[in-house]
């Protein structure tokens, strides 16, 4: 049956309607996150090498995990830390500036943030933050031209693996 013999009705689309089908379409979606990034697979790195606009570094396997190494043009060293499972279960940050940390923590973001609020009212003072759940830590310290952080989720570190591998 060719399109011009079916018994299905053409809809002829206007421009306007079709690009408001479209965004509701969009909206309607299960929303597919760029990155998953700490916590997500092993394809979030060259997700996260895209958005940092950096070169990625040869991989480095230690044996019980590999180290993903990107560097941007702006100075910023991220190491994510993957499991043999695939998982990033560790991420590292050091630079002239913060990275995106939303990038970076993935799922582990919003979480982080309330956190952070949280400590901020009770801590005088500046210094190094050290946020921990029992999902996730997350440490930063710095000031401008030098920043370093780490963040991990101790459940997805491969065994004898300890938080000081993390650097």
């Amino acid at each position: 049956m060719t399109a011009a013999t079916s018994n299905v009705p053409a809809i002829a689309w206007s421009r306007p309607a079709a690009t408001a089908a479209l965004s509701i379409t969009l909206v309607l979606l299960p929303s597919v996150r760029a990155s998953a990034s700490l916590g997500g697979d092993v394809s979030s790195v060259q997700a996260d090498q895209a958005r940092l606009q950096g070169a990625v570094m040869p991989m480095t396997n230690s044996g019980s995990y590999n180290i993903h190494e990107m560097r941007a043009a702006s100075g910023i060293i991220v190491r994510e830390y993957v499991s043999p499972a695939g998982k990033v279960f560790a991420v590292t940050w050091q630079g002239p500036s913060l990275p995106d940390l939303r990038q970076l923590l993935g799922d582990y973001f919003a979480p982080y943030t309330q956190a952070a609020q949280a400590a901020r009212k009770t801590r005088a003072g500046h210094g190094p933050v050290r946020i921990e759940t029992s999902a996730f830590v997350v440490e930063q310290s710095g000031h401008p031209r030098a920043f370093t952080g780490r963040a991990y989720i101790p459940q997805l570190m491969p065994a004898l693996v300890l938080p000081q591998a993390i650097r």
